[in-house]
């Protein structure tokens, strides 16, 4: 028997086809658009027909993405005296917002005060809440819906089984959003301020990535304007994750996020070398800015000639001591190196004329830069305060014993300056074999030398694994902006990992910056977070361990196996089930397991590759597995991955990353003996 056309579900779904060309005819009015008599010249006319573009893409219509997941129907019109009795008012949320033709709103967009009560409501606080609705998809399609009526005392409250399904549902593809799922907690982070820094503590599942995605997204729709102008920057540990990322942001309408790794933002240099633990750790420590700062300055002398400028018949003398003033004055301020040397010849040429107002001559603007070009002014900048080339000066400190020595004195040992030093010195800047530690050094000397740009708001994701001087360089980029943290310090995996997050903060140069801590596990199953918890009293003493709130206690399994033949069968089992499998094994075991999977005729990618309906498996490296997530996960062989690792702690760590890899279900292979902290 057929549906009622006016029983609720096609209702609903007749307001979402509405939406839908509501949202059409939004796109065709901007494609309409013609700017050729609003545009004074031609760059006018790229810059808007730029707008233009990036407005017609945010606008797309993606068939599979459901364009309102929710409806909230208030018991009071918004905003209004609640005493006057006035009639609520019925909202469908959505990823972005929607109007038609006379510019009522079809979705609101949940960024918008009047959509935050979908998140925030409850039974004990309906926020004026008479309704919450959720809806149920299929492939964009409307299929079933589930209400909640808040303020209703007789009905009692309940876990949403729509809610539960999202959370659960298999995955294809990038990470998608969570705004149908922002839970409160969520929710309260990512409608937090933009002038405020916040540090986010999350074990594995808990969200802090969505969360940090979404609080760019919500910045930008409350702050569009003074973030268009400063900017927005979202950084990755490693390419592959900024992959399995990118497609949060416009999905929700935002185009204009740029993405990078910590090693981009200071590619002043090509990396060609690579530094053992010792040396990393110790290029990585905050006290080397102190030494680069020594180094950098030591370059300053003070005069011992006075400067002599002859202008048409007369000389003008500004003597040694004069001069010494004017650099130790510079010195005193704390301006940048390259600033207070650009400063300098205006000083000198301002003490020239000085002497002519004296002498009864009256000099403009025009006279003091014409002498602070002066050659000889110019000499004696460059024998005063020299120009130094950042990676020339880095190169130095590496190379020269020296040199390094008596600008490390009582803040490097002995033991330490050695470990930093390249074994055979490297002739120039451009035939050094660079480290990424040394390019983090550059940066440094780069940022003394002249300001770094400043953005608006940057995003710092798996933040645990950064050093020291790493943490500053990604705080030179949002000294007059702030910042969103993510991290976990269980999951540190490098030997410089954050033991604290003040710490970290402090190098960020954010103290002050809210720390929060997500605890609930939204998408690791309830078994497989109780076995990688076993872990954490060795790797992370006193860290709350997450607790799943998942219904379904997911998939899990420990094989012995013989052989990569067995471990290959296990993933053709997963394979089975609808979604993503990965398959994460040691770094130095990955190539015995891709002939494996070559011989057995299952195709795989590497990560960071997006998957697809006939390819669903992703052969990870234990390397590159943080971040990452997949609807099952085979491990293999777990004592591997902890003895790839310099030391059994961050081993250890490692294993924690990859054993929460798994959204419903994970199976651990083994042929050597399990690490007995597993075994506990």
């Amino acid at each position: 028997m057929s549906r009622p056309v006016d029983d609720p579900l096609s209702r609903e779904r007749s307001h979402l086809s509405a939406s839908r060309s509501a949202l059409r005819a939004m796109r065709e009015d901007v494609e309409a658009l013609d700017i050729s008599d609003v545009t004074a010249n031609w760059v006018n006319a790229e810059v808007l027909a730029r707008q233009i573009e990036e407005r017609i893409k945010a606008l797309a219509d993606l068939s599979d993405t459901p364009l309102f997941f929710g409806r909230l129907d208030y018991l009071h019109a918004p905003g209004s005296d609640l005493a006057e009795g006035a009639e609520g008012e019925r909202f469908y949320i959505g990823r972005r917002h929607v109007h038609d033709h006379d510019g009522d709103p079809m979705v609101i967009d949940w960024r918008a005060p009047v959509s935050q009560p979908f998140y925030r409501a409850s039974k004990k606080d309906p926020l004026d809440v008479a309704l919450r609705r959720r809806f149920g998809y299929t492939r964009g399609d409307i299929t079933a819906y589930e209400d909640e009526h808040l303020s209703d005392p007789s009905e009692a409250a309940r876990t949403s089984k729509l809610l539960q399904q999202e959370i659960e549902r298999p995955r294809v593809g990038p990470m998608r959003d969570i705004v149908a799922t922002i839970q409160p907690e969520q929710d309260e982070i990512v409608r937090s301020g933009l002038s405020g820094t916040v540090c986010v503590q999350g074990g594995p599942g808990t969200g802090k990535t969505a969360v940090g995605l979404h609080r760019v997204a919500y910045l930008l729709y409350a702050h569009r304007e003074r973030l268009a102008r400063t900017g927005t920057l979202v950084i990755g540990p490693n390419r592959s994750f900024l992959h399995y990322i990118e497609q949060v942001l416009p999905a929700l309408g935002e185009l204009t996020v740029q993405q990078a790794t910590v090693d981009d933002l200071v590619a002043h240099v090509g990396i060609k070398g690579t530094d053992d633990a010792t040396a990393a750790v110790v290029k990585g420590d905050a006290r080397l800015a102190r030494v680069l700062r020594r180094a950098l300055y030591a370059h300053v002398t003070m005069p011992t000639e006075p400067v002599v400028v002859v202008r048409g018949s007369r000389r003008w003398r500004v003597p040694a001591y004069e001069l010494e003033e004017l650099v130790r004055e510079l010195l005193d301020r704390d301006i940048r190196y390259g600033a207070a040397r650009e400063a300098l010849p205006q000083r000198i040429a301002h003490a020239v004329l000085v002497q002519m107002e004296r002498s009864g001559e009256a000099p403009d603007d025009r006279v003091q830069d014409a002498v602070a070009r002066n050659t000889a002014v110019k000499a004696a900048v460059k024998a005063v305060w020299p120009a130094v080339d950042p990676a020339k000066l880095v190169l130095r400190l590496l190379s020269d014993p020296e040199f390094l020595a008596v600008h490390a004195e009582g803040i490097l040992g002995e033991d330490e300056q050695k470990a930093i030093l390249w074994a055979k010195p490297a002739r120039s800047v451009k035939s050094a074999k660079w480290s990424p530690a040394d390019a983090v050094l550059i940066d440094e000397a780069t940022d003394l030398i002249q300001r770094t740009h400043s953005l608006g708001h940057v995003v710092l994701d798996e933040a645990q694994d950064l050093s020291p001087m790493q943490y500053r360089a990604v705080g030179r980029r949002c000294t007059t902006g702030s910042a969103t943290v993510l991290g976990d310090l269980a999951q540190g995996t490098t030997p410089w990992a954050t033991r604290s997050w003040q710490e970290a903060l402090t190098h960020l140069g954010k103290p002050d910056a809210l720390v929060e801590e997500l605890t609930a596990g939204f998408r690791v199953p309830t078994d497989v977070i109780t076995y990688a918890s076993r872990l954490l009293p060795h790797i992370a003493p006193g860290l709350t361990p997450v607790v799943s709130i998942r219904e379904n206690p997911g998939q899990f399994e420990v094989r012995p196996v013989s052989g990569p033949k067995d471990v290959v069968e296990a993933c053709r089992e997963l394979l089975r089930h609808e979604g993503s499998t990965g398959l994460i094994a040691a770094d130095a075991r990955v190539p015995e397991l891709a002939e494996a999977l070559e011989q057995a005729g299952i195709p795989y990618l590497g990560p960071g590759e997006e998957t697809t309906v006939d390819t669903r498996l992703t052969l990870v490296p234990a390397s590159l597995a943080k971040g990452l997530e997949y609807d099952y996960v085979v491990l293999d062989e777990p004592q591997a991955v902890v003895d790839g690792e310099p030391d059994e702690r961050t081993g250890l760590r490692r294993l924690y990353v990859t054993l929460t890899r798994a959204v419903s279900g994970l199976t651990v292979t083994h042929t050597a003996p399990l690490p007995p902290q597993l075994l506990a």
